[in-house]
């Protein structure tokens, strides 16, 4: 129970990530969240920007088992490739869509999500129920009478029940006050949902906005990254401090009234950002079309193996090696 909870900690304050690098990192409130690339390589190298296939294998099939499809001969690799071709396929119309391309290239980049909500799911809901309850959430997240005084001691457990109240009213889409795995999942990982950033936008403010005017002024907004005893400790403002005032004024306060309003406050936390998901989707269409009609047959792609699939194979080689599947 004790180690669920710290989970539960942690999952609420380290979301989200610092665009700004600062001393003591580990102790800090993180708030701007970030995409992770879809791949480590560089998509296109050197000075002549020679196409790194790397990159493609990467962000195609994930990060975890990369030595699967280089162990494999050519013949066995391309087969394997045929069998994923007809999972990506979702409709069974013997055509991949961009749309199909895209769907599957971000299950593969959210897989570690996935993967977290099956652990989860099964711990909160050991009976396999279809749903859980509120109830039930908070008797085995919290395991005691979570508004008794005399258990907030070194965490203030209170506030954290209101925080993951407002949460999951959130992500209770269908209100039965229930949340079916899916809900769970937006419940658990809100940054990757477009109706859950609104909340994570009201956390931060809740946070931040300590004469809770609905707005962060920068004082409030220093103040969360460089606590008052740090101030203390340290006769000269470092420079990362100076670099965010600086961010503040000229970026984050869009309307230049001093505080940051919600809308200034999502811009902060949730920038807006290159779809890479989309455009590594299109590049692999561009590349494997060879009838230009803007959709892939099974042919097509094992045409361009080479694209897909090769000396890099990562988190689909787990789901390829399976022999159910094979």
């Amino acid at each position: 129970m004790a180690l669920r909870l710290i989970g539960m900690l942690m999952l609420s304050f380290s979301i989200l990530a610092f665009a700004i690098p600062r001393p003591n990192k580990s102790e800090t409130k993180k708030r701007v969240y970030e995409h992770q690339p879809l791949s480590d390589e560089e998509h296109f190298k050197g000075k002549g920007h020679e196409h790194n296939v790397d990159y493609d294998h990467e962000a195609f099939l994930g990060n975890e088992q990369k030595a699967t499809f280089d162990q494999l001969s050519p013949e066995e690799s391309v087969r394997r490739l045929g069998i994923l071709v007809e999972k990506i396929d979702s409709n069974g119309d013997g055509k991949i869509t961009e749309d199909e391309l895209k769907s599957y290239v971000d299950h593969t980049q959210k897989r570690y999500i996935y993967e977290d909500v099956d652990r989860q799911w099964k711990d909160l809901n050991p009976d396999g129920k279809p749903s859980l309850s509120w109830g039930e959430y908070v008797n085995r997240t919290y395991g005691f009478d979570v508004d008794d005084p005399a258990r907030n001691t070194e965490f203030n457990y209170k506030d954290m029940k209101k925080r993951d109240r407002r949460r999951w009213e959130k992500a209770d889409v269908d209100k039965d006050d229930k949340l079916t795995k899916d809900e769970l999942t937006t419940f658990l990982h809100p940054e990757e949902f477009d109706h859950m950033k609104d909340i994570m936008v009201e956390e931060t403010l809740k946070d931040i906005d300590k004469d809770k005017d609905e707005k962060v002024s920068l004082d409030e907004y220093i103040g969360d990254m460089y606590s008052e005893e740090e101030r203390k400790n340290n006769a000269e403002e470092p420079d990362w401090l100076k670099t965010e005032k600086e961010q503040f004024s000229k970026y984050r306060d869009k309307n230049m009234d001093g505080y940051l309003d919600k809308a200034e406050v999502k811009d902060w936390i949730l920038p807006a950002e290159y779809d890479n998901v989309a455009a590594e989707a299109t590049h692999l269409m561009h590349e494997a079309d060879a009838n230009k009609d803007g959709t892939l047959t099974k042919q097509e792609i094992l045409e361009k193996h080479d694209i897909f699939v090769g000396s890099q194979v990562t988190d689909f080689g787990e789901a390829l090696a399976r022999h159910d599947e094979f």
